[in-house]
């Protein structure tokens, strides 16, 4: 008679685990059975307290097993299988934002972010900073997004700064807003290939050597995702808030929440969310289409209790602007996509942050 595995199986039913009162199968203390050419091995997971009481059941199951008709021999392994919990991983935050100074003569600072790339922060980072110069209000826009620089393009600033005394940078100014960037100390098409420690020391230098002067608003254009410039950011300079930017779409919301849970463990007030490229009206027929879904940021906003700024419709004069280095904003400043922007520039101001 051929030995299977089904035999073997049955005699481990009619033995009894003596924690549990169950068979030892039942039980989950049977692992890695194998049955071949009359050959039996598996092992038995035990409490490693229990060892012991354990010896008398495997001689019992060894015992029965050999008295199977088709057996050439049976190996039992006793394994003491702790209940561990998962490793920790060691990330000793040294993010503490409570040691964050402020930057010398200005009121106010304030993060323009995304979870991810191509949902229109910089777009919107441009045009709000020339709708708050438009009323009145002293404005500069650090482009702290290092490896993707796009300011000097959307601002039309090609110039490279300058540095009277080797430490001091002396930032450049177009439509009334002074703008510091990456871009402007870097050959346009040349690649930034820099690892963390260059990439904060970089970001340091635009904050703390650029000569911004007596501003009522810094807004900083950070890179998208979670990493090294926003920690470092939140770690060195007070911030007054954040604003989260997002197109409607399931995919950009779900690296939206990753983006506010930062700001959340960073201890940064959310100043609200922007729903980007938020609808379309045809040029030639005036049909309205939310390619990219409805609603989705509204929603997300209105579970945080955080205000709703704008939805910016997906508009292919914003996007002509903005290649051409004046933002819609400056362009055409009566138009309705400008009045978003300028909308979302009062709220700023009627709360005091600008």
């Amino acid at each position: 008679m051929i030995l299977t595995r089904e035999n073997v199986l049955t005699v481990l039913k009619n033995i009894k685990d003596p924690v549990s009162s169950q068979d030892i199968q039942t039980a989950g203390l049977v692992r890695a059975l194998t049955v071949a050419s009359g050959e039996v091995r598996f092992v038995l997971e035990i409490d490693p307290t229990k060892t012991e009481l354990y010896d008398s059941v495997r001689l019992d199951a060894e015992a029965k097993i050999k008295g199977l008709d088709g057996c050439t021999s049976v190996s039992i392994v006793l394994t003491a299988h702790e209940n561990r919990k998962p490793p920790e991983l060691k990330t000793k935050r040294r993010i503490d934002p409570a040691g964050a100074e402020k930057i010398p003569g200005v009121k106010h600072v304030i993060a323009i972010a995304s979870g991810k790339g191509g949902v229109g922060k910089s777009t919107v980072s441009s045009n709000l900073a020339c709708a708050l110069v438009a009323l009145g209000k002293k404005v500069g826009l650090l482009d702290a997004d290092v490896y993707g620089p796009s300011q000097p393009r959307m601002l039309g600033v090609s110039d490279r700064p300058s540095s009277p005394d080797g430490k001091i940078i002396l930032p450049l100014r177009n439509h009334g807003v002074t703008m510091m960037s990456m871009g402007l100390m870097m050959n346009e098409g040349q690649a930034i290939v820099w690892r963390g420690p260059m990439l904060m020391g970089a970001l340091q230098q635009m904050i703390k050597q650029v000569q911004w002067g007596a501003l009522d608003l810094l807004i900083v254009d950070l890179p998208p995702g979670t990493g090294d410039v926003q920690l470092s950011l939140a770690q060195k300079t007070e911030l007054d808030g954040a604003i989260v930017v997002s197109t409607p779409q399931d995919v950009a919301l779900l690296d939206a929440r990753k983006g506010i849970d930062m700001f959340k463990q960073l201890k940064i007030p959310l100043l609200g969310m922007i729903e980007n490229m938020s609808t379309h009206i045809c040029s030639n027929c005036g049909h309205e289409e939310h390619l990219f879904g409805r609603g989705g940021v509204a929603k997300e906003a209105e579970k945080l209790a955080i205000p709703l700024l704008a939805e910016i419709p997906l508009d292919l004069d914003i996007r002509v602007a903005s290649d051409g280095g004046v933002p819609i904003v400056v362009s055409q400043p009566e138009s309705p996509q400008s009045l978003v922007f300028m909308n979302v520039a009062q709220q700023l101001i009627d709360r005091d942050l600008a």
